[in-house]
């Protein structure tokens, strides 16, 4: 009974039920009496009867440690709200596409931009090489001469598989223009200094002289040097030197006089004494590579011609950036009027040019030549003179030239020489 006693009034404070037994369970098995169990109160009623009743301490309510109720199964959401919740599979749980695409792509973009800055690959000494022997030049000897290499390239060759002259000629104008660059006096315009830019002035060849040693073919590598004079009191003297960078010989010589022309009006101009400040510092005492003295170029007409070519028109890529045409086409058009005999037979050795009138976009030209004009017979085996002009269809001059030939010889792919075959190209 004592017992009996203990345990009520131990189960007044914690309830404890009774265990069961097999027996019991068998015994209420065999009487009948099947024991139904009442509806189990729902989840989510004991959830919200936990989030309401709030823990005392000391009596006393403490809303910190209120904890928000736990997510509810599919099977008390189906109870709550009467809706039975989709499926969980594979592709509901993935994450939005959107974003994670955005985050892939930003990480590739600043990953190729840090690709991009920095080049971490080591580079081949061939490589190196190239790019110091073909890049913009240098300065050398003492700062008063610049230096540039270029690759003879296959379509700067024709059809005696050598370069043309008008390729060597664009050598010239590129170095030139290097060269202002590289001393650090190129201003806003092509070739023209901060003061001349500022005065709408630009550089206009006036005379140039060319001689030609041979001619070099394709993979050969030529190095220009190039340096600038005075040349009276409103002009500037450029001179060039180019030869083969692999065995030194003398490919070309070149010297010309340049003056200053309002690129507005279109009158030439005296040097201002501020830019004589700018290029002064770069010039070179010394004389000019190529002294022909005072040796007048003659007029032509259409008596004293012997070829004349007519309808000559400026495309628009023969111009430059100062709205006239490159002084190199000059040289391509009195090739036009020159009778393809000669040109299949002799070479141009050099040339002499006067450049008396800039040409525009919409000018007509007339390309005249004649040949032989000391009296020699044109012959395959001796040298060949001719006197070009070119000039408008109106009749005013552009340009005056002379031009020497020599019997051609033949330059293989190789750079060998020898007799040109007959019918050989």
């Amino acid at each position: 009974m004592a017992s009996a006693a203990s345990l009520a009034a131990a189960s007044s404070f914690f309830p404890i039920s009774p265990p069961s037994s097999p027996s019991s369970s068998k015994s209420n098995v065999g009487i009948g009496a099947v024991a139904r169990p009442g509806p189990a109160p729902s989840r989510s009623m004991a959830v919200r009867a936990n989030a309401q009743a709030l823990p005392k301490i000391n009596g006393v309510k403490n809303d910190s440690l209120k904890q928000p109720p736990p997510p509810p199964s599919s099977e008390e959401e189906k109870d709550v709200f009467g809706v039975s919740p989709p499926p969980r599979t594979f592709y509901n749980q993935l994450p939005d596409w959107s974003v994670l695409l955005a985050a892939i792509t930003t990480i590739f973009l600043a990953a190729e931009k840090q690709w991009t800055l920095l080049d971490w690959k080591p580079r081949r000494p061939d490589v190196i090489a190239a790019d110091a022997a073909f890049g913009l030049g240098r300065i050398v000897h003492g700062g008063l001469v610049f230096r540039q290499n270029f690759s003879i390239r296959s379509y700067e060759i024709g059809a005696d598989r050598t370069a043309s002259i008008e390729t060597l000629m664009n050598h010239l104008q590129e170095t030139a223009l290097n060269h202002v660059r590289t001393a650090g006096l190129l201003g806003d315009g092509f070739g023209a200094t901060p003061e001349m830019s500022r005065r709408s002035l630009i550089w206009v060849v006036s005379k140039m002289q060319v001689f030609v040693e041979y001619y070099p073919s394709w993979g050969d590598v030529v190095e220009v040097d190039t340096w600038v004079g005075a040349s009276g009191k409103n002009g500037m003297g450029r001179d060039w030197h180019v030869r083969d960078i692999q065995i030194g010989r003398t490919i070309m010589r070149a010297t010309s006089i340049w003056v200053m022309m309002n690129k507005n009006t279109r009158k030439l101009s005296k040097m201002p004494e501020e830019v004589r400040a700018e290029i002064g510092p770069h010039f070179v005492d010394r004389p000019a590579n190529i002294d022909e003295g005072n040796r007048k170029l003659p007029k032509l007409d259409d008596d004293t011609a012997d070829y004349i070519r007519k309808g000559l028109s400026p495309r628009w890529g023969d111009l430059d950036v100062n709205q006239h045409v490159n002084n190199v086409k000059y040289i391509g058009w009195i090739l036009e009027s020159v009778p393809i005999s000669l040109l299949e037979s002799h070479e141009l050795a050099s040339v002499a040019l006067e450049y008396r009138r800039e040409c525009g976009r919409d000018s007509m030209l007339q390309s005249l030549t004649a040949v032989s004009s000391d009296g020699t017979k044109m012959s395959p085996g001796t040298g060949i003179r001719c006197n070009h002009m070119l000039r408008l269809e109106c009749g005013d001059e552009i340009l005056r030239a002379r031009t020497e030939w020599r019997p051609k010889r033949a330059h293989g792919l190789g750079g060998g020489t020898g007799p040109l075959p007959a019918g050989g190209t």
